[in-house]
């Protein structure tokens, strides 16, 4: 019977029979220590301490002079304002992470086939160059509600103008003493009833010239009518430098096209409608001969015309917000994703297409799965970014709708610096937002784990 062989490491022992510690121990000890020392130094300033610090401020007053125990946290969890912040970072962390992913995901693959992947590259990543106030300003700037200053409603306006045949002159108000009167609700129409077979004029005034169409003519005189139409002419009676007839159609006064003008029976319906053209001209057809109309110009001619979408307002400030951070991240996303792709053993993917597979069950068996340690990777890193957000949501609602787009971040800055000067319970809320934002630290630690472990 063999028995293992051993091996017997010479021990020094000094005159009295102790052991002698290694000097070369001691000098890897004293390097280590060298290194890490700073950095732990460090890490203890600059988080560990104000950690410490910030639990125990959480449990005094906004003077930090008297001890109130649970009482800033009791607060905090009875106060609207926090209620909303804590379902907007909800908010934030089911859309934004997920769109950013999936966008980035997409960008990644589709690039990859494209010849000019660099330049498209550099453009989605763009927006990361730019730092998140300024990237705030930008979106502010371009959901402004006024068409002339929002890019975004001027595109919407635009395109509005373009499908709709109607034009419209804000501010007009009836000539007096012409037979036409305002009635409530923002409609002009004549004082009597008017018999298929005759006219009736409109002369309006309180139109801006400035804002009438650029291909505006003169008044025309309106055509004779048929037995069965009611003809007449819609104009602007004001003639530039003054002068002229008041309601009559003469030099100088313009007439209003795309002006909608109706035929009102007595029983309330509209028996016949039509649209003024060049000169203001208009004749509405096929009515009863011998019936009588009143002639009306619906509100809508004079409404402001095509108007934007008030992004900013408390409805949609955050969609408007959380689209400005999926764009400056998507780039993020788009790269780390494309590096898990450009490490991809291709071969599995030609192997696939060999047996028949195409595009999308290659993509959904194949390529999904083997980035899902990246998907993963860059789905928790965004989670981890929403629940800190504040830069965009501090820059880009107006006054009026920052409390409809509160967050966490916002809420604890406010109430601590921003004007409440409680930084008792702005401690509080600093707590409540490092618990939210260690499980998916603590999830990224993992996953770094076991990378390094394979």
């Amino acid at each position: 019977m063999s028995y293992p062989r051993t091996t017997t490491v010479p021990v020094q022992l000094r005159g009295d029979g102790r052991h002698v510690r290694h000097p070369g121990r001691l000098r890897r000890t004293v390097l280590l220590a060298s290194f890490l020392g700073p950095a732990l130094i460090v890490l203890g300033a600059l988080v560990v301490y104000p950690i410490i610090y910030t639990v125990v401020r959480s449990l005094f007053d906004r003077s930090g002079d008297r001890f109130v125990g649970w009482q800033n946290y009791v607060t905090m969890f009875t106060n609207d304002t926090t209620f909303t912040a804590i379902r907007n970072n909800i908010l934030w962390v089911v859309i934004a992470p997920l769109a950013v992913t999936i966008l980035g995901l997409i960008f990644a693959v589709l690039v990859d086939r494209i010849g000019w992947k660099t330049a498209f590259r550099l453009i989605v990543f763009m927006p990361m160059a730019i730092s998140m106030l300024a990237a705030g300003v930008i979106f502010r700037g371009m959901f402004q509600e006024n068409p002339n200053l929002g890019v975004v409603n001027a595109a919407i306006v635009g395109v509005q103008s373009v499908f709709s045949h109607e034009a419209s002159y804000p501010g007009a108000k009836p000539r007096p003493d012409t037979g036409i009167t305002a009635e409530s609700g923002g409609i002009i129409a004549s004082e009597a009833t008017v018999e298929a077979g005759q006219s009736q004029n409109f002369a309006l005034t309180g139109i801006r010239r400035t804002t009438l169409p650029d291909r505006t003519v003169d008044a025309a005189q309106p055509p004779a009518p048929g037995h069965d139409e009611i003809t007449g002419t819609v104009f602007l009676d004001v003639v530039s430098g003054g002068g002229g007839e008041p309601g009559v159609i003469g030099p100088g006064k313009s007439g209003l096209a795309g002006v909608r003008v109706d035929a009102v029976g007595a029983d309330g319906k509209i028996h016949g409608y039509a649209t003024t053209g060049a000169g203001g001209t208009f004749a509405i057809t096929g009515l009863d001969a011998g019936e009588s109309y009143r002639i009306a110009l619906p509100a809508a001619n004079f409404s402001g015309g095509p108007q934007g979408v008030s992004w900013l307002s408390a409805s949609f400030i955050n969609i408007v917000v959380i689209l400005s951070y999926i764009w400056i991240w998507a780039g993020f996303a788009m790269v780390m994703i494309g590096s898990g792709l450009s490490t991809m053993d291709r071969s599995l993917q030609e192997a696939a297409r060999t047996d028949g597979a195409n595009e999308w069950q290659i993509f959904r068996r194949i390529t999904a799965p083997l980035l899902a340690p990246v998907l993963v990777v860059v789905l928790v890193t965004l989670i981890i970014n929403v629940l800190k957000i504040f830069d965009l949501v501090y820059v880009i609602p107006p006054g009026a709708s920052k409390p409809a787009a509160n967050v966490i971040a916002v809420e604890m800055w406010t109430v601590s610096f921003g004007g409440g000067s409680n930084q008792g319970l702005g401690s509080a809320l600093a707590i409540l937002l490092l618990i939210l934002v260690l499980p998916s630290m603590i999830i990224n630690v993992r996953r770094f784990r076991e990378e390094r472990s394979r």
